[in-house]
């Protein structure tokens, strides 16, 4: 009798079924968050809503199929917890653009999570497997480098706002490089720290109740720090110096669970950041709002005053626990609502329980991400999944932090529901290599598998 064939067993139809369903139920509750938008302004549902439903349909079943193909045994909670933040960020930037907030479009917001999605698609399909970014880590900590710093290139860079964060490119517009730079960045974090933990794990003299690191081990962090600061000084991007050390803070700690480590970049940091407000104007203007939002004088100062800040308090409070409703603030008020500021404009309209609710979606996408990280079988594969876990969470507290005035203002954007390309495109890329580390995370070892399927064939 010949032995029968065996092939490999897919995950399970039902768990397949449940993530489509899922995504299918996210697009529902867009389309609903849509059509309330058009009802409380105009009485009636939004002529566009079909065209806009079908379309945001489209681009997901599409990452749906690519997934189901490429990584079929990824986490299947990702995607549609992503798409429904997306989408209500849609569903945002259509509400500010009936409220003639300036520079809101719907449509070219809907055209760059199109690219996004086909961004997410190529890297599921051309990184089959994840570990060969070990061999580039110097190559990636060089690509994130040059990101970070062409802003301050003649000819390429672009100041706006006061801030010289962004690159002109012809035939595309604007584009904010270091939104793609933490993405190389976090993988040379990965890499590098793969190979030198167990120096840096290494304990040095005792101080009360923390070993400290040896004095030779400071040489990373304190490369980083300067590094940092000169974003914050030269770029005058307190988001960006705070995200990129903050992150390598996090993943050092994960490579070598000294507690010490925190406490040193914690230290470094804020004793950079008091520096540097003595020493320049424009650090100095970002904690003076911080410190007393409130003052007439600030509040009235042209550039870098606290207008905005506490037009998005004002906002806030005045959603109160259920919110306005969807249609039915004011977030023309607030200004750059379509960026910096999505976050108050959503809170007026939905309330304390509508951004709750928000935030804890937030908080599933990172906790599957951090449960890629734990579950993952190799070193960097549990560093790069807890760094690009630990940046989604990092960047979503630093700017929910600024505009709740829980810290300085950065200037970073909300993930996934800002207007903007850049950071759209580099947060899908993001969710695609978390989605690849879960396939393989959760993907059972080839005898499991080749089990499976002689158990299947027999029951046949």
């Amino acid at each position: 009798m010949s032995t029968p064939s065996v092939e490999p067993v897919p995950l399970p139809a039902k768990r397949r079924l449940a993530q489509l369903a899922m995504l299918a139920f996210a697009v529902v509750i867009v389309m609903f968050a849509y059509a309330n938008v058009g009802l409380a302004i105009d009485k009636q549902i939004p002529s566009g809503m079909l065209t806009y439903g079908l379309s945001l349909g489209g681009f997901m079943l599409a990452a749906y199929l690519v997934l189901a193909k490429f990584a079929p045994w990824a986490d299947p909670l990702i995607l549609p917890l992503v798409t429904l933040v997306n989408g209500l960020g849609l569903v945002m930037i259509y509400r500010l653009e009936q409220s003639k907030a300036y520079g809101a479009s719907p449509n070219t917001q809907l055209l760059w999570t199109a690219v996004g999605v086909v961004l997410f698609s190529v890297t599921l399909i051309v990184l089959r497997d994840h570990r060969a970014l070990q061999r580039l880590t110097y190559t990636a900590g060089a690509i994130g480098l040059f990101l970070l710093i062409s802003p301050l290139l003649p000819l390429l860079g672009k100041s706006e706002n006061g801030a010289n964060i962004w690159i002109q490119i012809p035939g595309v517009g604007q584009l904010q490089p270091a939104e793609f730079a933490k993405l190389a960045l976090i993988v040379f974090f990965a890499g590098y720290l793969v190979s030198k933990r167990d120096v840096l794990a290494l304990a040095g003299r005792r101080l009360l109740f923390i070993d400290l690191p040896r004095a030779r081990d400071l040489g990373p962090i304190l490369i980083v720090w300067g590094f940092s600061l000169g974003v914050l000084i030269l770029q005058k991007d307190l988001g960006s110096s705070l995200l990129i050390f903050g992150t390598f803070i996090a993943m050092l700690y994960i490579a070598t669970q000294r507690t010490s480590w925190v406490l040193i970049g914690i230290l470094l940091f804020v004793g950079g950041a008091i520096l540097a407000g003595m020493v320049f104007d424009h650090v100095y203007a970002r904690f003076e709002v911080y410190l007393n939002p409130e003052d007439p004088k600030l509040f009235e100062r042209e550039l870098g005053g606290s207008a905005q800040l506490m037009q998005g308090l004002f906002a806030m409070a005045t959603g109160g626990i259920l919110g306005t409703g969807l249609g039915q603030g004011h977030p023309k008020q607030i200004p750059l609502a379509i960026s910096d500021f999505i976050f108050p404009a959503t809170g007026e309209e939905l309330g304390l329980t509508g951004l709750m609710a928000l935030l804890m979606v937030y908080a599933l996408i990172v906790q599957r991400g951090l449960r890629t990280s734990i579950a993952a079988r190799d070193p960097f594969s549990k560093l790069l999944a807890g760094g690009l876990s630990f940046i989604l969470a990092w960047q979503v507290f630093i700017i929910v932090g600024g505009v709740t005035n829980l810290i300085p203002l950065t200037g970073l954007v909300t993930p996934f529901m800002s207007q903007g390309g850049s950071a759209l495109l580099a947060n899908w890329i993001l969710i695609a290599l978390l989605v690849r580390m879960s396939d393989a995370a959760r993907k059972p070892p080839p005898q499991a598998i080749q089990d499976e399927g002689m158990t299947q064939v027999f029951q046949r």
